[in-house]
């Protein structure tokens, strides 16, 4: 196997996860838990010091 061929193949799979990461982060039903987890570091609640 030519080195070259290697790379070429490692740079077309890492296309496509990172394409899969994407859609994933981009699908509709995702979208309430981030817009929670974004709201996290706005919310008014205090924890009690001791």
């Amino acid at each position: 196997m030519d080195i070259n061929l290697f790379r070429g193949l490692m740079t077309a799979l890492l296309l496509v996860i990172f394409i899969g990461i994407v859609i994933w982060a981009w699908m509709p039903a995702r979208k309430k838990r981030f817009d929670e987890a974004a709201r996290l570091p706005l919310d008014d609640e205090k924890e009690d010091d001791k």
